[in-house]
């Protein structure tokens, strides 16, 4: 590099040059001239790690079997760009390609998927394969997921674990009114007393407390560590739900216990009603924090299962 490049180099303000593209996309459509000439671009505006600012970076855009992407190249640097550090902490991205802007969940594929778009990626566009050749560190690719709003929009997985929680909501409530009928010493004369009401409860309690199980198996080895796979951001709330479920599962044993060995009529129902309380209390908190937490990445994901 001669003296003059050398000074060049060190002269050039990449901000203001990233300001100048940004500038133009939005002026043109989504088009930009000179070394992006005939490049699809879009703009990519993240929310700093550190800083919690928003941050916006023109980014290559490409489509790989239906699938938007960008790929977090740096032209081949060593270190990956700040706008990826930011969707490890905030997956939450607001894309813009020119004709329309929306809000999109970023993934992070891994292992075989990552691998697999890579290969679509630098087909498309072989210079791609040029950066990864220049750095030892493995280029992510970045999945783009539209967050659909609005009443028309497809049922998605995250609609599919609400509608689960719904029912153990009622499922519980049920189990709840039933401990208040008036042989476990509720108050309510309206509604009497039948001999078979311990069995009814048992039989109500072990179906609540099997599906609950169900659930949140389901979340353990199957949405969790999907999730956290794509969604980096996610990880530590996913640990904090999965160690949640070890809680939740203590305490509807100890009630199902409870309800397995209760007597109508004879033994005092304060404390299984107490016992319900609590695991109701504990339960909502729960599905509250993780409805709050994991619902639009799921629905980013795909559809909700066809149950029939």
């Amino acid at each position: 590099m001669t003296e003059e490049q050398s000074t060049a180099t060190q002269d050039f303000d990449f901000t203001e040059f990233q300001r100048q593209v940004i500038a133009e996309f939005r002026n043109n459509g989504g088009k930009v001239g000179g070394m992006f000439e005939g490049s699809t671009l879009v703009l990519l505006t993240t929310v700093g790690a550190r800083s919690g600012l928003r941050r916006t970076t023109p980014l290559g855009y490409l489509e790989i079997e239906g699938q938007p992407v960008v790929v977090a190249s740096a032209m081949g640097a060593p270190r990956n760009p700040a706008w990826y550090h930011n969707i490890r902490k905030n997956p939450m991205v607001t894309v813009e390609t020119g004709t329309e802007t929306y809000q999109a969940m970023a993934a992070v594929p891994q292992g075989q998927e990552r691998d697999e778009l890579f290969a679509g990626i630098v087909e498309a566009e072989p210079g791609f394969g040029e950066y990864q050749a220049r750095t030892t560190r493995v280029i992510p690719v970045v999945t783009l997921h539209r967050v659909e709003t609005g009443a028309d929009r497809a049922r998605g997985l995250g609609d599919f674990l609400v509608e689960g929680h719904e029912w153990l909501r009622a499922e519980l409530a049920e189990l709840r009114r039933q401990v208040d009928r008036p042989s476990y010493g509720g108050a309510d004369p309206a509604e009497p007393a039948t001999p078979d009401l311990g069995q009814q409860l048992r039989a109500h309690c072990r179906e609540f407390c099997g599906a609950l199980v169900e659930h949140h198996t389901g979340e353990d080895r199957g949405a969790f560590p999907m999730l956290a796979q794509r969604f980096p951001a996610l990880a530590p709330a996913l640990t904090e739900l999965a160690a949640e479920h070890e809680t939740v599962a203590r305490l509807q044993a100890e009630i199902r216990r409870l309800v397995e060995d209760h007597v109508p009529g004879e033994d005092d129902p304060v404390r299984l009603r107490d016992e319900l309380d609590r695991l109701a209390a504990d339960l909502e908190a729960h599905f509250a924090y993780e409805e709050k937490t994991v619902v639009t990445a799921l629905n980013a994901l795909g559809p909700a299962p066809d149950v029939g």
